[in-house]
């Protein structure tokens, strides 16, 4: 009997995780059945917890992938564009990042061996980020009186605060300028006082694309 290609078992795999996502999303941790994970996939449960042990493992490795996922583009482009994908439903699976945002912070609050597990895994975007602060710094961009692991904890904090945000079902019309401000907080300012001299976050937002390299200190 032929070998299964390694290929046909990441796909398979890939296959279960986006299905998963779905799910998740839809009902959380909990309403997540192992029928509506099978509904979700399209494969039997033999099938998916034949790659994941079990529920718990297929939802940490879940986390883990979109983590992943979100540590890409703090590396490209900053924590806060996680944040931007997140409010305008642009990126790559924004609507289902939050998803699974949710449900991780949820289960952070409530589940002890969940925290416990997690804690190992959730560094990825934690290093995406503060590597990018120090690019940041390094080509003079990012203010120098606090610390990268202080300005680290800051975004990452702010990130919390716009997953629980959302999580009420608040408006989020209007958080754009506000993420604008988050931005210019952590900007180095050469010359002049404070932020006024980079304008309105319309202004900020327009020099963006404009700028390279500076358009994310974040």
């Amino acid at each position: 009997m032929p070998r299964v290609s390694q290929d046909h078992l990441a796909a398979r795999r890939r296959q279960i995780l986006d299905g998963a996502r779905v799910c998740f999303t839809r009902y959380g941790y909990e309403g997540a059945t192992v029928r509506r994970l099978e509904e979700a996939t399209g494969l039997s449960r033999g099938a998916i917890f034949h790659h994941f042990r079990d529920k718990e493992s297929l939802f940490l490795a879940l986390a883990e992938d979109d983590a992943r996922r979100m540590a890409d583009v703090v590396a490209e482009q900053g924590l806060v564009q996680v944040m931007r994908d997140l409010l305008s439903g642009s990126g790559e699976h924004p609507a289902d990042w939050l998803g699974t945002r949710l449900e991780v912070s949820r289960r952070l609050r409530t589940d002890q061996e969940f925290r416990a597990r997690w804690a190992q895994r959730s560094e990825q975007l934690t290093t995406a980020t503060r590597k990018r602060l120090l690019w940041q710094r390094e080509a003079g961009n990012l203010r120098d009186d606090v610390s990268i692991d202080v300005l680290t904890s800051y975004l990452e904090l702010v990130l919390e605060g716009l997953v629980s945000h959302l999580a009420m079902g608040l408006p989020a019309d209007d958080l754009e300028p506000v993420l604008d401000v988050v931005e210019e907080s952590v900007r180095r300012h050469r010359g002049g006082s404070g932020a006024g001299e980079t304008g309105t976050g319309s202004d900020r937002r327009a020099q963006r694309h404009k700028e390279q390299g500076i358009s994310d200190t974040r």
